[in-house]
């Protein structure tokens, strides 16, 4: 077996009245991620970790913002392509580990729901799928509540 590990990355700025999705769900939230799809930057950090480790580039090259077809887009749909694309070379997602940095509104409970609905999306085990999330104390866009950002790492797994 041959395995590889992806790190992704994103960040969003935050808008009034715009929609707060992140992990696959829609949070209540007077601010939301400005961006050319729904903005969900958990999805997209994971899908910038499942590419990268299977050396296929980057969400932007694949899905790029130019592509008015894609205005709008529910990140979950991006991230069932993505899926598509690694396991067209053969590889399939075995863990992630990944982390929000929001200031508001505080995630802690709606976590289990994002595991649950990114494991149903990738056909994968809850347990596979570690969520956290912090703050900046303050510091930086995010402390600002001006912008959110996701890191994840991914490992995927090829049969020789």
């Amino acid at each position: 077996m041959k395995i590889r590990v992806g790190f992704g990355y994103d960040v969003h700025k935050l808008g009034e009245g715009e929609e707060l999705w992140i992990g696959g769900i829609k949070i209540d939230h007077h601010k939301g991620s400005i961006g050319h799809s729904d903005g969900d930057v958990l999805i997209h950090a994971i899908c910038d970790a499942l590419l990268g480790a299977a050396n296929m580039r980057d969400i932007g090259f694949h899905f790029p913002d130019t592509d008015a077809s894609l205005k709008g887009i529910d990140s979950k749909i991006i991230l069932k392509k993505t899926l598509e694309l690694i396991r067209e070379k053969g590889f399939e997602p075995g863990n992630i580990d990944s982390t929000i940095a929001l200031e508001r509104p505080k995630l802690k409970d709606l976590i289990p729901t994002m595991q649950s609905t990114l494991a149903s999306v990738m056909e994968i085990d809850e347990n596979d799928i570690a969520i956290k999330a912090t703050t900046t104390e303050k510091l930086g866009f995010v402390g600002t509540q001006d912008g959110i950002a996701a890191y994840a790492t991914v490992l995927i797994e090829k049969n020789s």
